[in-house]
């Protein structure tokens, strides 16, 4: 009998056991993120290393982040070193100053549709007589300018990049410039800007539309944000002018690197550029955008520097009459600040900056009135050999903000998105 009871209890056991087993749900992976600043963060970019995640499925497979309240948050994967293989798990969120913040993490196998807020844009076409096609890379040789060509190759002259609240484009055609499109709506802008209805390519964004338009002169100097190397305080332009049939660099190679709802990036080689007699650099560019800012971050990687060289960060001031501002913001950061109505026929008021690494930051300049780069304000960095510098570049105008008409609003939007940007967020998974 006690045999008997002894066995009947065991079994009861085991069986508890096994149910409680098998009712068990699946662990969940948490991520918490603590903002370790004084301040409201908005849309603070989040990037989680591929290595910090486990379980990680061998099928194709989304991520699927929900915060505690339920909502699901926009996210993606991104391959940045271009093997195949994400690298990265990228989204933005709002962290309130000095907070913790806990989302749980899992897997789909359907992808989930997300309100798009970073965009990225770049057709071309084969000859002036076929039809521009959407694409995602390019390589041009030094012959493969407009002026040599006979047309204008590119739609936009170039690719373009943008978010939720500010687009900018790259002059792919030679002159590396970077312009600027104001934007009147969240939504990203029509896929056909820059292209008629027979396919060619047309320079119809300098109209206003809805989502908005082109506001920025450029000329001959390298656009907000563009950059530059001085010798001896000479600026050495990387790549030509619209005028010129022949380029300076040997092979440029262009392609979108990532598209998605909340980051787009986009890369650049530049192989053998040859400015001036015995000079041959490599120069690696890497440009990003996220949403919630009026703003992109650039990165440019120089090689061959001989020693002598100034890396120079472009601020247009074509049509700017007020004067530069130089801004400490922190440790960090050092601002470049103009507000004006430097718009195309100074027709609206618009502010730009751009943003640089105060460590590195040895003064600015202005580029000269006449030659290959012109009509600048220049911010003066430390560069070495194969180490990359980061800084961003920033533009307000009046029709995405009124607020934007008045400096001192720009000013202060300005020194916030830095603060913004140095703030720090430590990652915890578990």
């Amino acid at each position: 009998m006690k045999q008997n009871s002894l066995f009947a209890i065991c079994s009861g056991a085991l069986c508890i056991l096994l149910f409680s087993q098998c009712q068990t749900t699946p662990k969940k992976t948490v991520i918490e993120l603590s903002n370790t600043s004084q301040i409201n963060l908005t849309d603070k970019a989040i990037a989680i290393d591929r290595s910090q995640i486990s379980d990680i499925p061998k099928e194709e497979a989304f991520p699927l982040i929900i915060s505690t309240e339920g909502d699901t948050i926009a996210s993606q994967l991104d391959d940045l070193n271009g093997d195949g293989q994400w690298d990265e798990l990228f989204f933005v969120t709002d962290l309130n100053a000095s907070s913790t913040k806990a989302f749980t993490f899992g897997w789909t196998d359907k992808s989930p549709k997300y309100t798009i807020r970073t965009s990225a844009r770049f057709g071309k076409r084969r000859s002036a007589d076929t039809p521009v096609e959407p694409a995602t890379s390019e390589v041009i040789l030094p012959n493969d300018l407009p002026k040599s060509i006979g047309f204008q190759k590119y739609q936009t002259d170039g690719p373009s990049w943008e978010n939720d609240k500010v687009g900018f484009r790259h002059y792919l055609d030679g002159r590396n410039a970077k312009d600027l499109f104001g934007k009147r709506a969240a939504y990203m802008s029509p896929e056909n800007v820059g292209i008629n209805a027979n396919g060619e390519v047309e320079d119809n964004y300098h109209v206003m539309e809805d989502w908005g338009r082109d506001i920025l002169a450029v000329g001959n100097s390298v656009g907000l944000g563009g950059y530059t190397l001085l010798v001896n305080e000479k600026p050495l332009r990387l790549g030509v002018l619209v005028t010129d049939s022949v380029n300076n660099v040997d092979k440029t190679t262009f392609h979108i690197v990532t598209e998605g709802p909340v980051k787009s990036v986009l890369a650049y080689n530049y192989e053998g550029w040859k400015p001036a007699e015995n000079r041959n650099y490599e120069v690696k560019e890497t440009t990003s955008i996220w949403p919630g800012m009026y703003a992109y971050q650039n990165t440019v990687e120089f090689s061959n520097l001989k020693g002598d060289e100034t890396l120079a960060i472009g601020l247009v001031n074509i049509h700017n009459q007020n004067p530069l501002e130089e801004i400490p913001v922190n440790v960090e950061w050092m601002v470049l600040l103009t507000h004006d109505m430097q718009t195309y026929d100074r027709g609206w008021w618009l502010g730009m900056a751009i943003i640089v690494p105060r460590a590195i930051y040895e003064g600015c300049t202005e580029a000269p009135k006449t030659g290959q780069l012109t009509n600048s304000f220049l911010a003066k960095l430390k560069v070495e050999n194969n180490k990359p510098v980061t800084y961003y570049a920033a533009a307000g105008w009046e029709l995405s903000d009124e607020r934007f008409k008045d400096r001192d609003f720009w000013k202060a939007y300005v020194e916030n998105l830095v603060q913004q940007l140095s703030a720090k967020v430590d990652i915890t998974i578990k």
